[in-house]
């Protein structure tokens, strides 16, 4: 089928798929799923325990601690997303299960928008390569923004290009802004780059242009109404998250990105050394599959989808590598979930050209190829995962320990780390200074009448504030990253509660 989607002239109006087992690609997709799904229970679930974001999300909606402190970059989609399962349970094993079995069916979805677009080879070939990326499946099941920011990026891309073919209808344009509206809802930011690169493709479509921005609007309208009631209006809370993030401008992060590709999760400062090298190489050899892709495309009459999916991309990762000085695997998610249909298109191009031509070594060499990749991913995920795992059995320590001292809900933490601390402790977290400040000194002072409070001190060299040095201290836990943490507690008599 693919070798006969090659010669077809330019197209303006969508392809029509002829009928039959070998052009139905749910199945297929379906396939990816499952695999998709079977790896992070595998690999990712395992022992996994919330993660310092995650602990925000999570707390919003229910979760086992009241509300941590919602800082200006934040949006409200990952706690909409997660309130079904926080609303009833407090298991984070359910958690992961909800998350990526829905991640999966998400990817699916999207990747089914595009099945009047592309060969069901290619589409299969998408679907698997952002599934087997490390990223995609470390984040499947977290409740975090990023992956549904990607997934609806590659859903919106799919119905704008079904539009510029020439599809006619409502579908399109609802599909699209609908798409717009939840990535936008999960992270304001990305909406907006995802939705600029489409206005633009779809200039000359007065219907995809409002649903659109319709789309958008819609997703930022919590953000906007929370910036008018908690954050001074709009432009101060852009200006604050700004500051938050480090000041956004001319910042070449690529450098930053590609070290972060070994195993960090977020790369803040980034000056390291480079470790592992190797793990790059896919991320190296990436824009030569894009350009192989989008020249097999127009060969194949499909210029316009990859003009769609190059346009974009481009987009949405210009600001992760060219706006912030620091970096994090999952923030260029959206860019390679739309990347992939191009890179689809050269590899399924180069496997049926290799098995045309009789060539069994270039097969093999493919193949060998592919799976050396995948190989590095799932290395890089186990190594990630392992990482993560003793980080949130740390904070379940220092929580412990807290409890054991006599800090129990109802509860406040300060200091280093309070904020997922807190949450694992089912502790308020009430910091005074940085991005999470929610509490002056003395009304953390003054909370300590009521309540058990502890101020968290981590390191050896770490001091408390000043209102916390009188107070009893406390030798918490010992941690492989932060060392020893050591607790200044305020636990009032009538706050201890009296053990069975």
């Amino acid at each position: 089928m693919y070798a006969n989607t090659a010669s077809r002239p330019a197209q303006s109006a969508l392809p029509v798929r002829p009928d039959g087992p070998a052009h139905r690609p749910l199945p297929w997709l379906a396939a990816v799923a499952v695999v998709f799904v079977v790896v992070q229970l595998a690999v990712v679930v395992p022992g996994s325990t919330p993660s310092w974001d995650e602990t925000v999300y999570l707390s919003q909606s229910g979760g086992s601690a009241p509300p941590a402190f919602f800082s200006a970059p934040r949006a409200r989609g990952t706690s909409y997303l997660v309130a079904p399962v926080t609303a009833l349970t407090a298991s984070v094993t359910f958690l992961r299960l909800y998350l990526a079995v829905l991640s999966a069916t998400a990817l699916v979805g999207a990747l089914w928008v595009w099945r009047r677009l592309l060969p069901t080879p290619v589409l299969v070939c998408a679907g698997a390569f952002f599934a087997g990326l490390w990223p995609t499946l470390f984040y499947g099941s977290m409740a975090m923004p990023n992956l549904w920011c990607a997934l609806g990026a590659l859903a919106a891309a799919g119905w704008v290009a079904r539009a510029v073919l020439g599809e006619t209808g409502r579908a399109a344009p609802l599909g699209a802004g609908a798409a717009v509206a939840a990535v936008t809802l999960m992270r304001p930011a990305d909406g907006m780059w995802l939705a600029l690169p489409l206005l633009l493709v779809a200039v000359r479509r007065p219907k995809m242009l409002a649903a659109l921005a319709a789309g958008l609007l819609a997703g930022c309208a919590p953000w906007i109404a929370e910036a008018f009631a908690y954050h001074g209006g709009p432009v101060a809370r852009l200006h604050r998250a700004s500051e938050i993030q480090g000041g956004l401008g001319w910042n070449i992060a690529v450098d930053d990105q590609a070290k972060a590709l070994e195993g960090r999760t977020l790369c803040r400062p980034c000056d390291i050394p480079w470790k592992r090298p190797g793990t790059t190489v896919w991320w190296a050899v990436l824009p030569f599959l894009t350009a192989g892709g989008v020249l097999v495309a127009r060969r194949a009459g499909r210029g316009t989808v990859a003009r769609v999916t190059i346009v974009t991309a481009g987009f949405l990762a210009v600001p992760y590598l060219f706006l912030i000085g620091y970096a994090a695997p999952r923030f260029l998610l959206p860019a390679y979930a739309v990347l992939a249909v191009p890179v689809a298109e050269c590899v399924v191009y180069l496997f049926t050209r290799a098995r045309r031509a009789g060539r069994p070594v270039g097969l093999a060499a493919l193949a060998l190829l592919v799976v050396g990749h995948l190989a590095v991913q799932l290395q890089v995920l186990s190594r990630v995962s392992a990482s993560s795992h003793s980080t949130g059995a740390e904070y379940a320590a220092v929580a412990h320990a807290l409890h054991q001292a006599g800090v129990r809900p109802p509860c406040v933490v300060s200091g280093d780390q309070a904020v997922p601390i807190a949450y694992y402790a089912g502790c308020s977290s009430r910091q005074t200074t940085g991005h999470d400040a929610s509490a002056t000194p003395a009304e953390v002072r003054a909370g300590a009448r009521q309540v058990a409070t502890a101020v968290l001190v981590a390191g050896e060299g770490g001091r408390p504030p000043p209102y916390a040095r009188a107070w009893p201290r406390v030798v918490l836990a010992d941690t492989r990253g932060a060392g020893t943490y050591t607790g200044y507690l305020a636990v009032p008599a009538t706050a201890v509660p009296s053990r069975p």
